[in-house]
């Protein structure tokens, strides 16, 4: 027994959502105003799809480098927290030399100071060289001024607290004591005494 189709059915594998054709104009003149209709949609229809894929393409620079940052400065936090314990590191080893302390101690807090910063320098921090440079306010902080004529204005005489850089990225700013000379210039750096 075959079956039978009905017209209203559509037969096997056909596609369903086939839209029934327009009717299309017979003027010649009305045929061409429909193909410039029909162009300045598809034309802009391609505009849009070229932004949107421009927009995408945005978004997919902007999340790698996004992830790319993250990853980079995942530790940032942790290592804020570290840099103060290799500080006291620092001033044990100044405070042992002062003091003339074993030199066994000695060297072995050395060897912890310098596989400290071995550490810290495999994740990116790099500790920022103050003393003889330039002031810099974006990666010093002046806690004092020195009045010293035999040195050029605005000169780091002193490193108070080390400063350090995370990827090129200020960790912590280094606490310095900057030359005054009054000969060779009159603007006056602002200095923080609250430190």
């Amino acid at each position: 027994m075959t079956q039978t189709q009905r017209p209203e059915e559509p037969t096997e594998g056909a596609d369903i959502t086939q839209a029934p054709p327009e009717e299309l104009p017979t003027d010649p003149e009305e045929l061409k105003n429909l193909l410039i209709q029909k162009t300045q949609e598809a034309q802009e229809n391609y505009d849009r799809f070229l932004r949107l894929a421009a927009e995408l393409e945005n978004i997919k620079k902007r999340q790698e480098r996004e992830l790319t940052e993250l990853r980079q400065f995942a530790n940032e936090n942790l290592l804020k927290e570290l840099v103060p314990v290799l500080d006291n590191l620092e001033r044990a080893l100044e405070h042992g030399r002062q003091s003339e302390a074993p030199e066994a101690l000695m060297e072995g807090l050395d060897l912890v100071s310098q596989d400290f910063l071995k550490v810290l320098s495999r994740f990116g921090v790099q500790p920022i060289d103050s003393v003889g440079n330039r002031f810099d306010p974006a990666y010093h902080h002046a806690v004092m001024e020195e009045e010293a004529p035999e040195v050029d204005d605005q000169t780091v005489l002193k490193e108070l607290q080390k400063g350090y850089l995370l990827q090129n990225r200020l960790l912590r700013p280094a606490m310095v004591v900057v030359s005054r000379n009054t000969k060779m210039s009159p603007i006056k750096i602002k200095v923080d005494k609250t430190a």
